[in-house]
């Protein structure tokens, strides 16, 4: 398996620290722990931020459904992810600080998803 590792930095986008991952050749081999995430574009802008108590059921259900249909999400190139103990809080504020800078939220977010936690 050959995974391509891009550096997040290419277009100033930085949410998460770490690897941007190329989403079908590894998103099926995430672990099981909770955390956040981020969907990209093939030109690496952010489509969507989120979190799960179990990354690694989200993205299988994502891969396996074809992120159930949701056309906005299927626009997904790559993705980050960061592991934590409370995705909900991390969560809130990658959106926050993501509304702040850009003065909105991702394309595939909605205003309410500012609400988690």
């Amino acid at each position: 398996m050959f995974v391509f590792i891009y550096h997040i930095n290419i277009l100033n986008v930085e949410i998460l620290e770490g690897k941007v991952l190329l989403w079908l050749e590894s998103a099926r081999f995430v672990k099981n722990k909770s955390g956040v995430y981020v969907l990209y574009d093939k030109k690496l802008n952010v489509l969507y931020i989120g979190q799960s108590d179990s990354l690694q059921k989200e993205f299988e259900k994502y891969v396996d459904t074809d992120f159930e249909n949701d056309e906005c999400k299927q626009k997904t190139h790559t993705y980050q992810r960061l592991f934590t103990e409370n995705p909900k809080e991390r969560i809130h504020q990658l959106l926050e600080d993501y509304k702040e800078e850009y003065g909105k939220v991702p394309t595939c977010n909605a205003e309410s998803d500012l609400g988690y936690v």
